[in-house]
């Protein structure tokens, strides 16, 4: 073999071990988080946030049997929740909106009993009760200046 190619075999080896071990020079986990990419960390804040929205309306483990229960959703915070459920006439309802993450949404209810209220996103559900119209109801949500996070909302009728 020529010396110049054993020489670029060794120098090859020496970078590939510095380049595997820990500044030490071991091998051994150093039990400190490696950072993770802005949309990774973003995800799993979103997974986390909407797990809390969904635990707060009781959709997570929700059984559509339910007689009561119509209809949920989750959304980001900013792209807003934009629903338009059908309620059947005469038949009352309730609302809840939950939004988890940092500041403000703007929720605005229309049809029905209408209703425009800020939420704040701490996770705590706010509540609406309305009755059913012919016309369809209106469910929207704007972020106000630096709301993120995630934002929920389920329908359910009233039990007599």
């Amino acid at each position: 073999m020529k010396p110049a190619l054993l020489v670029c075999a060794a120098l090859s080896l020496t970078l590939m071990t510095g380049c595997t071990g820990d500044s030490d020079g071991s091998d051994e986990p150093t039990g400190k988080a490696r950072p993770t990419s802005g949309k990774s960390a973003q995800a799993h804040d979103e997974q986390k946030l909407g797990k809390r929205v969904k635990e707060a309306l009781g959709t997570e483990t929700i059984d559509d049997s339910d007689p009561l229960f119509v209809e949920a959703g989750l959304e980001r915070v900013s792209d807003g929740l934009h629903a338009r459920p059908e309620l059947a006439k005469g038949t009352s309802y309730e609302l809840a909106i939950a939004c988890a993450g940092t500041g403000k949404i703007s929720l605005s209810v229309r049809g029905g009993k209408p209703a425009q209220r800020t939420v704040d996103c701490d996770g705590v559900p706010a509540t609406h009760r309305t009755v059913g119209s012919p016309e369809q109801l209106e469910i929207d949500t704007k972020r106000l200046s630096g709301a993120t996070g995630m934002v929920g909302w389920r329908i359910s009728k009233t039990e007599k």
